[in-house]
């Protein structure tokens, strides 16, 4: 039986989820909420479902809902998503929150620990990896046909560079905070890189703004260059930048892991996916021979459309609730954007402290369900 889903939040992002949950078997769109009663208005209208102006009303107009989806933003494009997912998970509703999980640290760290202590699913829209080639460069991992993983590289942000007659961004969730583009952007490469490498013990970040943005007095830090080290030993490398410059080789998004058995490449998200096996035998370089890799393996999917990571991230949100997964293994949780943000606030802590190395806040341990977990 497909599961009852309120939106909160009806912009452009919640206008995506809404098509996504209206296309999708196991969802049955009946509410959509925006505190401007326009959106919600025009909203309920497009899709069949009945406007709420309150995450309050809603709840109590709609007991039998099942899953509340906040679509909002606000400052730093996160600082609107505490309430609306509390409110939710406070009424034993299972929650999807749109990136970042909050803009503050302490918030999403609540968030977490409110949905475990109420035994209500929390999950985030970390999209960027619930794709087709995402999920074979997995298989790739986990059939050790990468080895021991040597190094990740993600390069993923905006094409540009100086425009004419530049002037800063004047809308109020920008202006004036230096670290919009780190907090509402660094969740998605974040949680791809962890997705194939685990977790971050080991942060450092170099960071800047171009001259054009400083003549204007901009104070956005919109190139983000950071070195990571994982559990694993895995090193790693993050360049984002937020329109800076024109982004060359592998488009706006690239994802590149190698090991001792194989590298692969991501290329622009969902598009392509490329693997080259590792040489059977070793280089040679005082025979100027660097080593011959083998194939190279390439899944193009065909797909141009980033939009087409949103419905599939949303089914596997609602296969998870529909198959009654234990809450530690659902995927995209609040706790994994937990630990965006932590590296996140790491990234932060480094900068300002002169490319310090920084070890992020451990993300809350999985103790796991007696009741769900075989011996």
């Amino acid at each position: 039986m497909a599961l009852k889903v309120g939106i909160v939040g009806m912009r452009g992002i919640g206008m995506a989820h809404a098509d996504a949950h209206q296309s999708d078997e196991l969802s049955e769109l009946v509410a959509v909420c925006d505190v401007i009663k326009q959106r919600a208005d025009e909203g309920a209208e497009k899709y069949g479902v009945k406007a709420y102006y309150t995450v309050a009303d809603m709840l109590d107009g709609e007991p039998d809902l099942q899953i509340v989806d906040v679509c909002t933003g606000g400052m730093e494009n996160g600082s609107w998503h505490y309430e609306p997912t509390m409110e939710a998970i406070g009424a034993g509703k299972h929650v999807l929150v749109e990136k970042p999980l909050s803009n503050d640290i302490e918030e999403a760290r609540e968030m977490v620990a409110f949905a475990t202590d109420e035994d209500v699913y929390l999950g985030c829209n970390l999209n960027h990896y619930f794709t087709e080639v995402a999920a074979r460069a997995k298989q790739y991992v986990d059939e050790g046909d990468i080895g021991e993983q040597i190094y990740c590289l993600h390069k993923m942000g905006f094409s540009g560079g100086e425009p004419e007659g530049y002037k800063a961004p004047q809308a109020a969730r920008v202006k004036g905070f230096p670290w919009f583009h780190a907090k509402a952007f660094l969740a998605h490469p974040f949680s791809c890189m962890r997705y194939f490498c685990g977790d971050i013990t080991h942060v450092q970040a170099f960071c800047n703004r171009p001259g054009f943005r400083k003549r204007v007095e901009e104070l956005l830090v919109s190139t983000l260059s950071i070195h990571v080290r994982f559990e694993n030993d895995c090193v790693g490398y993050l360049i984002s930048q937020r329109g800076d410059a024109a982004y060359g080789l592998g488009g706006w998004w690239s994802l590149e892991l190698a090991g001792t058995k194989g590298t692969f490449c991501i290329e622009n998200c969902i598009e392509k996916l490329t693997y080259w096996r590792a040489p059977s035998a070793p280089p040679r370089p005082e025979k100027l021979d660097t080593g011959k890799i083998e194939g190279p393996e390439i899944m193009d999917t065909g797909i141009a459309d980033f939009g087409a990571t949103f419905p599939r991230r949303i089914h596997a949100f609602l296969e998870d609730v529909t198959n009654g997964v234990p809450k530690e293994q659902l995927r995209g949780s609040g706790r994994d954007a937990l630990a965006t943000l932590e590296y996140t606030w790491a990234v932060i802590d480094s900068y300002e402290n002169g490319g310090e190395i920084v070890r992020p806040n451990p993300i809350p341990i999985l103790k796991g369900d007696p009741l769900t977990q075989n011996d």
